[in-house]
Formats: C-alpha cells, structure tokens, sequence
C-alpha cells in the first residue's frame, strides 16, 4: 500500500474522460515550501482521509499541488459566462481538478486546488491565490454548511512560501475546494457556444447522471434537468435571502447545476436590513444587490435555458415555448420558499391571508429604524423586543402585538413557535469585522487562534450559546461603507 492509499484518497475521473472540449489536461505548479495552515478535519473524515497522514509531509505535498495523489487526472474546467451581463469565454484561470473523491459512502465530491498556478485560461494572470481570500473563502463556505445553506465546502488552506503581486507582495496560498462538482451554466454556455449538439447533449447526459440519476430515463430528461435546476436555485437564493447573505458576484460561470454556492469571491453578510445593499468593489450599479438576487437568479437560468433549446424539441420555437414555461415557475417557487422561510423565522406554523402583510411590514420597519438584520430576528426568537432597534416606537409596538395575536391562533403554544424560530434564526453570522479581524491576525502576524475561534463559533449558529454572545455585537459605526474585493 503506498502513502498516497494510507491518506485515503479512491479518486475516479468521469468528468476527465469526457471528450477534452471540456478540459485542459495539467498539473498544478510546485510551490516553494508549503505549510498546512487549516485543516478540515472533520471534512476529511467525512471524505474517507485519514486526518493524520494528511498533516505529514507527503499529505501536505498534495494539498499544495507538489505531487499527484494515487489516481488523480489533473484538469482545468473550461467554461464560459455572463460577467455583469456580458458574455466572455472564462475557464479554470487558477484551479486544479484533482478528481472526484468516492466517500466511504458512496458519495462523489470534486477536489479542487484553488491557487495551484497558470492555465490555459488564465488570460494573462499568474495562477496564484493570496492567502486573505483563501481564508475568507474558508470562512464563509463552512458558515454557509452550518446555516444548512447547499455550498461547496473547504478541506484545508496551504501556504505556499511564495508571494503574489496585487498592489503590494502577499503571502500565497492554496485552497482545497470540495464540491458536488464543478459543472456551471457557464459550462453549457461554453459548449453551446464552441461545441456542437452532441457535445452539449453529452455534457446534459453526464450532469443528469451526476446530479438528476432520478430523470435520467425521462423521454423528456432534459426539460426535466432544467425544471430541477429551477427548482435549486429558486431554493438556493431564498435561502441566501432568509440570512441576509449577498453572493457579491452571481455572473453565470458561478451558478451551479447542484444548486450549490460557489465562488465565495467579494460576498458578505448584511448588518443593517437595506435591500439595496452592496458590498463588492466593482459592483458599481447595483446589479448583484441583496434585492436583486432573486431577479438574477432567473436571468442566469434565462441564459442556462437556452443552450439546452436544442435539446428540448428539434423545432426551436416549441423549444423556446417549452423552456419558457418551465422559466415561468421560477418566481413562484422562490417566493414559496421565501414565504415559508419568513413564517418560520417568526414562529408561524400554518397558513393567513394576512401572513404577507405582517412579514413586509416587520421589513419595512426594520429599514426605516435601520435595524440588523440577523439580530432582529434573534431578539425576536429570545422574545426579547426590547433589544431590537425598532423598540418603543409606534409602528413596532402595534406590529408586535400583532404578532402575538398572531401566533395566539395558531394550534401550537408560543413555546413551540420560540422552539421553530431557534432552529432557523442563526444566533450568529460571519460578521464582516470578525472576518476582517481574523484574516488580518493571520496574515499579518501569523496568528491562526482568532480564526479557529470564529470558525468552532460558527460551527453550530444556531446553539445560542453564551459563548456566541460576544460574536453578535455589532461594528464599531463608521463613515464608510464595508467593501468587499474579488480576490478569490
């Protein structure tokens, strides 16, 4: 048995035995002296990997792209995509697939190395991550899986003992990615693009199998692929919507088919409830704002519905009808899940006409008074109104006492509605100042200890625990608003 065999890795390769229209074969960029700096454990038991072999040498070897594990077809994705709207070829610029990890039960998860160097895509870049982003990554994709919110998640980050350049030199680092797979609307708009109709139909094929095993004798398996990938992400983005937590950056090479967030590039959580909230620097119309994310949502699914026309009916007009309908569902299966979401965060068990008006008018107090989001919700699920930036005044008072009458008609006792709101109101978020503060202890002084605590925080955000009481404070206020940057 080689060591390789004794970490665990039982790699297969069905994306890389597709035709390589959808791929480059290459192997990630040795780096000087890597250094494990984050591990996943409990990711990696999940994952099959022995956790103390992946810690020595020849473990850490390849996390940071230095040697093969047994079995691995290293390849960049190729993919295309809508950015802010226009179309441009993209790809795999800086990310390595290793292959696709078998769990123990049975499961299939996509080893990605983030940082491991130039591509055939990388478009002039150097391949190379800067250690902040691949911690802020690591931060708010494993925030994201303890909210119950699909996400790729993260094994480990690496420091690589190489600097990048951006505006001044920074610490390298690589990222281990682990998704569901790597497979984006931007990947069929990429084969509709420069492939032909058996690529794209072999490309369907593979992510019915992958994702959809459930339709794949379905005569119309494709429209069906396409109703279940409506359904995920109308799912995915009222979930975003239901925690407060804007993507930053929902250009379609960043929309999965599994209906899984990816891409944790210049996203962040809002404080103050203002639908209009942006955080990333380069998003300066507005476009991805938190009120806009439901919007985008079915545009990106408008692009991801027509490359599939072809598939859908050999006459293009009935396609585009067929696809059209399915689109159609979008909006009211988001507003399902939002509503749902939004009685649950309030304790409402069944179902009132007036159920709609009490949850906009709770919003729209909350920004007037300028109230936090998360903890509005959390004063509300500890009933203690008090606490809510909206307490004494009029509007809030008479609509809190519309609530209690509310929850008074409802079968269930208070308690309950109390016991429902603890289990999908967090108690804590990866606030913006606790991320900035741990990545600046860690990439500045090397101190990883503020990071772990936030992270074993976060871990279950929904104990409201003392301990969590510390990481619910609010910011400092300042003059200027929080930006955020695409460094990943």
């Amino acid at each position: 048995m080689t060591q390789h065999k004794e970490i665990g890795w039982n790699f297969e390769n069905s994306y890389a035995r597709l035709p390589e229209t959808f791929y480059e074969n290459i192997e990630p960029t040795p780096v000087r002296s890597p250094e494990l700096v984050v591990l996943n454990k409990s990711l990696a038991k999940t994952l099959g990997l022995n956790v103390e072999e992946l810690q020595r040498e020849k473990g850490i070897d390849i996390l940071a792209g230095n040697q093969l594990p047994d079995g691995a077809l290293p390849i960049a994705q190729a993919y295309a995509g809508h950015q802010f709207g226009h179309f441009t070829m993209l790809g795999d610029g800086r990310a390595v697939l290793l292959g696709e990890q078998i769990t123990p039960s049975g499961d299939r998860f996509d080893i990605q190395l983030k940082g491991s160097g130039r591509t055939l895509f990388s478009r002039g870049g150097d391949g190379r991550a800067a250690l902040g982003p691949m911690l802020r990554e690591y931060i708010i994709s494993e925030a994201m899986y303890a909210l119950g919110i699909p996400t790729n998640r993260s094994l480990s980050v690496v420091i690589t003992g190489d600097s990048v350049i951006r505006e001044t030199d920074l610490p390298g680092a690589i990222l281990t990615r682990v998704a569901s797979s790597h497979l984006r609307i931007g990947t069929f708009e990429y084969t509709a693009k420069w492939g032909d109709v058996e690529k794209l139909r072999i490309l369907a094929d593979y992510a019915i199998k992958r994702h959809f095993p459930d339709i794949e004798d379905n005569e119309d398996r494709y429209l069906s692929m396409f109703q279940e990938v409506v359904e995920r992400q109308a799912k995915l983005i009222a979930k975003w919507q239901l925690v407060g937590f804007i993507h930053g950056v929902m250009n379609t090479d960043n929309m999965t088919i599994s209906g899984e967030t990816i891409d944790y590039g210049p996203c962040a959580f809002m404080d103050v409830y203002d639908p209009a909230t942006v955080f990333s620097s380069i998003d300066m119309q507005g476009r991805y704002a938190y009120q806009n994310q439901p919007g985008i949502g079915q545009w990106n699914l408008a692009r991801f519905a027509e490359t599939l026309l072809p598939l859908l009916h050999e006459k293009q007009d009935h396609a585009v009808k067929l696809a059209e309908e399915a689109l159609s569902t979008y909006e009211k299966l988001y507003h399902k899940h939002w509503f749902a979401g939004m009685r649950e965060k309030l304790g409402i068990q069944n179902k009132e006409e007036q159920d709609k008006t009490l949850v906009e008018d709770l919003l729209a107090i909350m920004e007037k008074h300028k109230a936090d989001f998360t903890n509005t919700f959390r004063a509300l699920t500890l009933d203690k109104p008090e606490e809510t930036a909206m307490s004494g005044t009029t509007e809030f008072t008479q609509w809190y006492e519309q609530w209690q009458a509310r929850l008074e008609r409802q079968e269930e006792s208070k308690t309950a509605a109390h016991q429902l709101m603890k289990k999908v109101n967090p108690a804590v978020i990866p606030r913006n100042h606790r991320v900035e503060e741990a990545l600046e202890a860690a990439v500045e002084n090397e101190d990883y200890s503020v990071m772990e605590r936030l992270i074993n925080v976060l871990s279950d955000p929904y104990a409201y625990s003392a301990e969590q009481e510390e990481y619910a404070t609010l910011p400092e206020p300042s003059n200027r608003p929080y930006r955020t940057f695409c460094g990943t």
